[in-house]
């Protein structure tokens, strides 16, 4: 079954202090099964772009924190900047990439609105495809005057009058919060300082002044040189190459050409495809073609050779990682049980509850996959700290605070496996009976995930001094593994109840 996975790319006005940058980062990740998949700043426009993907709930609630933390530390009052702004989070979208539609990061969208707007006190903007009206679309729409212009009229043009939130522009002015395809965020430089050039080029090529569809360009001066930066809202109904080529030809009516162009973020694999085989005038061309994409298909599924490194004779990844790894198993059965019950009459009363689970548990397989790594990071950390010099001072030190760290990975592994547990007996107690030998072998999984991990605490703890935090850590990994016990057993009496068969 396809993973949910939703991405979300929020734009911060703020690209000239790296520790506010990281400060929105660090909250933004902090959230179970996020993955950060990209950050750029630019220091001219004054703006920084992150990527992150992971299932709705997780992307949903790292986007609030990150809007949060922004509000926190960037005073638009103060923001200055090439890039048009009207908020320290300016605009944040999200975009379905697996196992979602569009119509459900819409929903995201408002709810994330509808929060911002409550708790944080900041007016927020619906657009794109999570528009509540046609004009607010086009996020050129939402953002005209700026800051400065928002402010002046937020509270007296009823056009103004945000979705969600108060009518009037704090320090943190308002957010842009909406849902889109991929877009691919471009920059063209050229070999003059004319910044007009690069305007009458944006010009040129942007749609709403007469150029191509779903693109949007302007100019700016960036570096000392003129620069027309753009956005490709659909790159398969507009092609990268041919937008790149119109501005080389434009270019030369002015006497420049193109120095370098610059992506900001990411970009789809068949984006930069589609360029190099209309470059290379290729014809027929198939994406199989491409080595890697063959071998992606020969390969098929697998594990990705984590099993094989496991049975190599390095000692990472052990037993810490696969103690994750058996957790996101456990994970992906519930997500399983859950998609198999919602949606089916004869159980009807519990959609609710297994929309709930199947959420919790993405989220969790995400945390655990996420483990797997962090597992054989830390175990690598405590051999560097081995390996100092014998007479260096700091050497017990960093010992100790390596193996402490050991020890608080697999502790986190474990409290994520309980809450697995929790979730495979509500998969077991309410879930399609079809699924009851999954519900029961999650239970199973999630139990070892939970051992396994409880015996990588012990091991680590063992060879530390006993402090107050230690013997916290230890306290909090017995009550884990006893509330682990009931669970399971619950979990064996809600099968044989609902299953007609004993599980013993």
């Amino acid at each position: 079954m396809t993973a949910q996975i939703i991405e979300c790319i929020p734009n911060f006005s703020e690209g000239r202090r790296p520790e506010v940058v990281e400060a929105i980062v660090e909250a933004i990740t902090a959230v179970n099964g996020i993955t950060l998949l990209d950050r750029s700043s630019d220091a001219d426009h004054n703006r920084s772009v992150l990527t992150f993907v992971g299932p709705p709930a997780a992307v949903e609630e790292a986007a609030f924190r990150g809007i949060a933390k922004a509000a926190e530390l960037i005073d638009m009052e103060k923001h200055q900047g090439e890039h048009p702004r009207m908020g320290a989070a300016d605009v944040v979208p999200f975009v379905p990439i697996s196992g979602v539609k569009m119509a459900d990061c819409v929903a995201l969208a408002k709810r994330l609105g509808q929060r911002v707007g409550a708790e944080l006190a900041i007016p927020v903007y619906l657009y794109e495809e999570a528009a509540s009206k046609r004009l607010r679309r086009n996020l050129e729409n939402v953002r005209r005057g700026e800051y400065e212009g928002i402010r002046a009229e937020i509270g007296s043009l009823p056009g103004r009058k945000p979705d969600f939130g108060p009518p009037a522009l704090g320090k943190a002015g308002a957010v842009a919060i909406g849902a889109r395809q991929p877009l691919i965020a471009y920059n063209v430089y050229l070999n003059t300082s004319d910044v007009e050039v690069a305007k009458a080029i944006g010009k040129a090529v942007r749609h709403s002044s007469g150029g191509f569809h779903f693109v949007k360009g302007a100019g700016f001066l960036v570096d000392g040189m003129a620069q027309v930066s753009m956005n490709l809202t659909n790159y398969k109904q507009t092609p990268l190459a041919r937008v790149v080529e119109t501005i080389r030809r434009e270019a030369t009516r002015y006497g420049a050409s193109i120095v370098k162009t610059e992506l900001v973020g990411l970009i789809p694999q068949q984006a930069l495809e589609d360029a190099a085989a209309w470059h290379l005038q290729l014809d027929g061309f198939d994406p199989q073609q491409v080595l890697e994409r063959r071998m992606q298909s020969a390969a098929g599924p697998g594990l990705d050779g984590f099993v094989d490194a496991l049975a190599s004779a390095a000692p990472a990844p052990g037993g810490g990682s696969a103690a994750a790894h058996a957790g996101a198993l456990a994970a992906a059965l519930v997500a399983m049980v859950a998609r198999l019950t919602i949606s089916k009459k004869k159980y009807a009363d519990a959609e609710a509850q297994m929309n709930q689970a199947l959420n919790q548990a993405e989220v969790l397989r995400s945390a655990f996959t996420k483990a797997i790594s962090e597992d054989a990071a830390a175990f690598d950390a405590v051999m560097a700290a081995f390996k100092l010099p014998q007479d260096d001072k700091g050497r017990q030190k960093a010992i100790d605070a390596a193996t402490l760290e050991a020890a608080r990975q697999p502790l986190a592994v474990a409290r994520i496996a309980l809450e697995c547990l929790r979730l495979a007996a509500q998969a077991a107690a309410l879930g399609n009976t079809n699924t009851l030998s999954d519900a029961g072998t999650a239970g199973a999984l999630a139990g070892a995930a939970l051992n396994g991990a409880g015996l990588n605490v012990r091991i680590n703890l063992h060879s530390l001094k006993a402090t107050k935090e230690t013997k916290a850590m230890l306290k909090e990994l017995q009550d884990l593994e006893a509330e682990a016990v009931t669970l399971q057993a619950e979990i064996r009496t809600h099968i044989e109840a609902r299953g007609g068969f004993e599980t013993r």
